[in-house]
């Protein structure tokens, strides 16, 4: 008789408890570490910069963030907020403000200043979430249609290819070891195997490293780990009042304007996440929760010293390869993060995985998220033989990777930088306003009924 093959991570799997608490911990694991190199890297950056942004913090409000966020969503959307690297800009000019005011100021106060600029960045979410809910969602996404958002969440994970080849590129071999791991446990794998294959490449690649560092490759320095505390507080917690954002009219001038960036790649993300798990989040819970949930943990974050957040497209990228659609995984994880969040020596241990395999890892996820993108155009049939949705396409394209460095203008005496995303969504979303011929009408237009390309339509 022939065996019957299990179909474990065949079908997508709503409800993570049919397969039992076990690997629902495992499955929320590997969302934390899917989430955790980038999340962690942005504080690195910022401290670069000459900013102390603290890893520790940034973990914590990665955490309290992302189930603040299901709260408001009503536990439907399966998004973890990490830290946003739209606002690199804005940490890297705050840092190197040395007029009036700031010419003789310490750094620590500097980052107060710029997470003070955070604060009103994530306050812009909520006001943008109040139009949606004064007007309709409908007529908000009449502007996004899938001819926009669908070249958007392509460049999402376009935007991020460089970062993978830069990280693989510091040992090519071993980034490859975590990509072969990944697609064989993806391809060929069974049972559980099939569903966390990015824990499995993270974890099998890292233990091939740590074998070839006893042959003295040196791709792993444990020094960090072991001066590294197992317990320890966050700042905000130690030195509440030097962590405690502080407002000025220059830092937010430098700080709020990237909120554009950011609620448009909430909106792509949105897209990005309805698409993958075939759910219709911009109506139900509503567009307007989702930019509540990120706003106001972006607020908080800042509010106490961390980072902005934005939902994730690592998770996302997560979510097609595993096929477990279930939110509690993503707060299974969002639970490890703030629990690790007091432990430096953790944080110094995953930070000693070698960038080759996070290289690895993301040559696999970034370009699912673009494979998305190009689904939700072919789902809704987009009609590229007409010349005004090519013409929308071809300049959302061109303005995502031709703006390398992002836009930059003065405001105030401050240079502020738009991302090249956001000047993409910007351009898409004009012309798609201005050029005759918008028939998309969300909700009534057949085979294109969100702007997320939803599986079910």
């Amino acid at each position: 008789m022939k065996e019957k093959k299990s179909n474990i991570g065949q079908e997508p799997i709503r409800d993570a408890r049919t397969l039992g608490v076990p690997k629902m911990l495992i499955l929320g694991l590997q969302h934390m570490f899917a989430m955790f190199g980038a999340t962690v890297l942005v504080p690195i950056l910022v401290q670069s910069y000459g900013l102390p942004l603290s890893i520790q913090t940034t973990l914590f409000f990665a955490g309290i963030g992302t189930l603040f966020f299901h709260v408001c969503t009503r536990m439907k959307v399966p998004a973890f907020l990490g830290s946003s690297f739209a606002f690199l800009g804005g940490f890297a000019a705050m840092g190197a403000m040395d007029s009036g005011m700031y010419a003789a100021m310490e750094a620590s106060e500097k980052l107060q200043y710029a997470c003070g600029g955070i604060v009103v960045a994530g306050l812009l979410y909520v006001v943008l979430a109040a139009i949606i809910k004064a007007v309709g969602v409908h007529r908000v996404m009449h502007y996004l249609p899938p001819v926009v958002t669908g070249p958007i969440i392509i460049l999402i994970g376009l935007s991020l290819a460089p970062s993978a080849v830069s990280n693989a590129s510091t040992c090519w071999w071993l980034a490859l070891v975590s990509m072969a791991i990944i697609i064989v446990c993806n391809i060929w794998g069974r049972g559980m195997i099939k569903i966390i294959p990015i824990l499995l490449g993270v974890v099998g690649s890292y233990l091939v490293a740590v074998i070839a560092n006893l042959t003295g490759a040196g791709l792993i320095d444990f020094t960090g780990v072991k001066d590294a505390a197992w317990l320890g507080l966050q700042p905000f917690f130690t030195d509440f009042g030097g962590s405690v954002a502080k407002f000025d009219v220059s830092a937010i001038l430098v700080m709020a304007p990237i909120a554009i960036a950011s609620m448009m790649e909430h909106i792509g993300d949105m897209s990005a996440i309805s698409a993958t798990v075939g759910e219709n989040f911009i109506e139900d819970p509503g567009l307007h929760r989702t930019l509540i949930g990120d706003g106001v943990a972006t607020a908080l974050a800042g509010l106490f010293g961390g980072p902005a957040n934005t939902t994730y497209g690592e998770n996302t990228g997560v979510l097609v390869l595993s096929k477990v659609h279930d939110p509690r995984v993503i707060r299974l994880a969002a639970i490890y993060a703030v629990v690790l969040s007091f432990s430096p020596k953790f944080a110094a241990f995953v930070n000693s995985i070698p960038a080759a395999i996070i290289g690895g890892v993301s040559f696999i996820l970034y370009g699912m998220i673009s494979a998305i993108g190009v689904r939700n155009v072919v789902e809704n049939q987009v009609d590229f033989t007409n010349s005004r949705n090519l013409i929308i396409a071809a300049v959302i394209l061109v303005c995502g990777l031709g703006f390398t460095g992002g836009l930059t203008f003065t405001v105030g005496g401050a240079s502020i930088t738009l991302t090249s995303l956001a000047i993409a969504a910007i351009a898409g979303i004009v012309l798609n306003a201005i050029l005759p011929g918008n028939d998309f009408h969300f909700g009534k237009t057949a085979n294109a009924d969100t702007a997320a390309s939803l599986g079910r339509y």
